[in-house]
């Protein structure tokens, strides 16, 4: 087997887009492929022990890609509209899944059934905006894989211990209860530090979530969307700041002492929309991709260094990851490819 690096791109309202030369074209599965062409594609995990799978959540149910066949399968589960995703670093079986309204469902099968968790004070509906309410992320705590994030638009954070059964709100000092991402590194003394992003600003917590404080930002917006950390360097963090969903400017902020500064990443071109994804894999921590949420993508193979605008400009940006495949080299590929795509695919610009 060898082994090749993809990038997915997933739109609201164009489904899923591919590249196998670091986002330097996009190609467009067809119909065929089994995710319907419109789709909503709101996120995406995948897991190192599976090579072959790559699980999506649309506004149709999850979806999953298997390389081995280059299709997609539809998993038959209680919920139609996915807007987290995540996987138990230690079983890729093990499936957490954030639906809009706001519910959790388990899945201990890779997706073959599915069981509902409960999860006391979390609101379905909204008065705030007199909508829905959804899970934004879902994160398995990097320094203790027992604990369990999830952020909640708009709905909060929660909390648990016990890799998933039960669950506790974690919203004590927050400004907003519109949340959008969390993130969670340690120092080398052991301290452990949170941040949680909303529609109102950023957040750290230096007591596991049992309160929050507020984080100014030297940005004329407090407006921030994802969060991520270097792979390799715990004291690096990244951070998207823009002027409010989509907007029409913003930032990428950059920290190299854990969140208690930040600077602003300049980027080739000026962002037309408020950067909205961050993607980043442990197998490469230089390679990086951003994207704007009405298009752009950024590209960077330096740990953040140097970047480059890539050509292709989408619609609306809702998820963003990249990940390493296994294909054979000795056959036809059934993966997509630039210059030679299978039957089932056709090339959109």
């Amino acid at each position: 087997m060898a082994q090749r690096i993809e990038v997915y791109a997933g739109t609201a309202g164009h489904s899923v887009w591919f590249s196998q030369d670091l986002g330097e074209h996009f190609v467009h599965p067809n119909s065929h492929s089994g995710l319907y062409l419109e789709a909503r594609t709101w996120c995406f995990s995948s897991h190192p022990q599976n090579l072959n799978e790559l699980y999506a959540g649309t506004d149709m149910g999850i979806f999953v890609w298997q390389e081995s066949t280059a299709r997609w399968k539809f998993l038959e589960s209680p919920m139609t509209d996915i807007w987290a995703l995540s996987q138990d670093p230690t079983d890729p079986d093990i499936i957490f899944a954030g639906a809009r309204p706001a519910q959790m469902f388990r899945s201990k099968n890779a997706g073959k059934s599915w069981e509902p968790i409960q999860i006391e004070g979390l609101a379905t509906f909204s008065e705030i905006n007199m909508g829905p309410t959804r899970f934004t992320q879902i994160l398995f705590d990097p320094v203790d894989d027992a604990t369990i994030w999830a952020t909640v638009e708009i709905g909060g954070i929660f909390q648990s211990t016990d890799r998933g059964n039960t669950w506790h709100a974690k919203i004590n000092g927050l400004e907003s209860i519109d949340v959008h991402g969390i993130w969670i590194t340690q120092k080398d003394s052991g301290e452990k530090i949170i941040y949680a992003t909303t529609n109102r600003g950023l957040h750290r917590s230096l007591n596991n979530g049992t309160s929050w404080e507020f984080v100014l930002l030297d940005s004329p917006w407090q407006y921030t969307r994802a969060i991520t950390g270097q792979v390799n360097a715990p004291s690096t963090i990244w951070l998207c700041n823009g002027n409010g969903p989509p907007g029409d400017t913003g930032k990428l902020l950059k920290s190299e002492d854990y969140g208690y500064s930040w600077s602003e990443v300049i980027l080739p071109k000026p962002l037309k929309s408020t950067p909205w994804c961050i993607a980043t894999h442990p197998s490469d921590p230089g390679l990086i991709f951003i994207c704007s949420n009405l298009g752009q993508v950024f590209k960077s193979s330096d740990q953040g260094l140097h970047w480059i605008k890539l050509p292709h400009e989408f619609g609306e940006l809702r998820a963003l990851h990249w990940r390493t495949t296994n294909y054979e080299d000795n056959r036809p590929s059934h993966s997509i490819t630039v210059r030679s795509l299978p039957k089932n695919l056709s090339l959109s610009s």
